[in-house]
């Protein structure tokens, strides 16, 4: 008569056990798995947080704003409104470009926000999201002058270009005879001048000069049918992140909110 008490007694203590064994886990600090599947879809380097590599000194792309010295710029601010839409924290490595893919490779963030231009042999490496930035190669001339409005016409004219650009190859591509310079400071010095009759550059280039030191009496005579285009790197074990980051973007851009950051730093949509 004494047995069935005791066999009560005992699956109590079970139970009892169960339930402790359960509390013991959850004390570990471990998440639970709804709270730890996004950051183990993404495989990020800290969890619940985007790691972000850029350089910090590469106006006004990613920079230190003077004054405050916040970490500011058209890069940095893509990367913290995708973050959000993520739901995200976010925390950037501030790395010189000569380091950056070897940090990426070593696993040290999760993706680098520093204009990269996708091209092939990149793509080989990396896994790269929708580019966010667009920017096509233009002629500038002096602001009146008609003598050039395609890449044809540089041919027998003089442009500025340093030596050691795409922009270089281009020019002597269309005929045309190449003062070299340092960069585009001293090319459109010299065009201003009147000692040049053309510069190529990147139009972001361009539109950042204008956003900088106001109209300078200069203009876009053409642009190229294949511009750069800029993304998000990640390493090839990112698929995930990249198709959620890919989904930001595409919020991002149907609300304008990308627009707006272009506005604000170059005048412009540089987007799309």
């Amino acid at each position: 008569m004494t047995r069935a008490p005791r066999a009560r007694t005992l699956l109590g203590l079970a139970a009892a056990s169960v339930a402790a064994l359960a509390l013991a886990a959850c004390s570990t600090g471990a998440p639970a798995a709804s709270e730890s599947a996004g950051d183990d879809e993404y495989g990020l380097v800290n969890a619940g947080t985007l790691t972000v590599a850029t350089e910090g000194t590469y106006r006004p792309f990613s920079f230190h704003e003077d004054g405050s010295g916040d970490l500011v710029g058209y890069d940095v601010e893509v990367a913290e409104a995708v973050a959000d839409k993520l739901g995200l924290e976010i925390e950037f490595e501030e790395t010189q470009w000569d380091a950056i893919f070897a940090g990426l490779d070593a696993g040290r963030f999760d993706v680098i926000a520093n204009q990269v231009s996708i091209n092939p042999e990149r793509e080989e490496q990396y896994l790269f999201s929708s580019p966010y930035t667009v920017s096509p190669g233009v002629i500038v001339v002096k602001e009146g002058d008609t003598s050039i409005s395609s890449f044809d016409d540089l041919a027998g004219k003089t442009t500025a270009q340093s030596l050691t650009s795409n922009w270089y190859a281009l020019a002597q591509e269309s005929g045309a005879n190449v003062e070299a310079v340092e960069g585009w400071a001293q090319a459109v010095t010299l065009l201003e001048q009147g000692r040049v009759d053309a510069t190529i550059n990147d139009k972001l280039t361009y539109l950042d000069d204008v956003q900088t030191n106001g109209e300078r009496g200069l203009a876009v005579a053409a642009e190229t049918d294949d511009p750069s285009l800029s993304a998000f790197a990640l390493t090839k074990d990112k698929a995930d992140l990249v198709a959620a980051i890919d989904a930001a973007l595409e919020e991002l851009r149907a609300e304008g909110v990308l627009a707006e950051l272009g506005e604000k730093y170059f005048g412009a949509d540089v987007s799309e």
